[in-house]
């Protein structure tokens, strides 16, 4: 069972040649599955190409153009936000909750926030998403609860509260 949530974002660089990305290059993001921890790689078109035959085989890859890093926003007061939250229960491993980190990813996705790049079947048949965020890069890794419809309007509800 996969229990790492880190939130691991785009490098400015490629992790094989030490080069740095320049605005609308094309680079691979690839994640591995280390024991259960995530570890992520981006790389250069050319440094994929030569290790996409190594071993070990990634968990997820896919291709992207690189859009540097923007400038930080300043702190907002005031409610919080369904980004906000998502990030704040990624770092918290409890698993009651999985079904509402999994709503809030929905909701990013919905929003144009959060793109889902990959879906796979974990080896006890379960789901789980790769989800990259359209501005920073940042990969998120969401196991699917596997909501049935008549749970989803109660987790919507406590997603709900918890925007409040």
């Amino acid at each position: 069972m996969i229990t790492d949530w880190s939130i691991q974002s785009r490098a400015q660089q490629c992790a094989a040649t030490g080069a740095p990305f320049v605005e609308g290059q094309a680079f691979y993001t690839v994640l591995y599955d280390e024991k259960g921890v995530f570890r992520r790689e981006d790389l250069s078109e050319g440094a994929w190409e030569e290790r996409k035959a190594l071993e070990p085989l990634p968990f997820s890859f896919w291709r992207s153009r690189y859009e540097p890093p923007a400038a930080p926003l300043p702190e907002a007061l005031g409610k919080q936000t369904a980004e906000d939250l998502l990030r704040r229960y990624m770092a918290d491993d409890a698993p009651d909750l999985g079904r509402v980190r999994f709503i809030l990813a929905v909701m990013l996705e919905r929003k144009r926030l959060l793109k889902e790049v990959e879906t796979k079947t974990t080896s006890d048949g379960g789901l789980t998403r790769v989800y990259e965020h359209s501005k920073s890069g940042e990969v998120f890794v969401i196991p699917d609860p596997q909501l049935r419809l008549d749970q989803i309007a109660e987790v919507q509800a406590e997603v709900a509260d918890l925007l409040k």
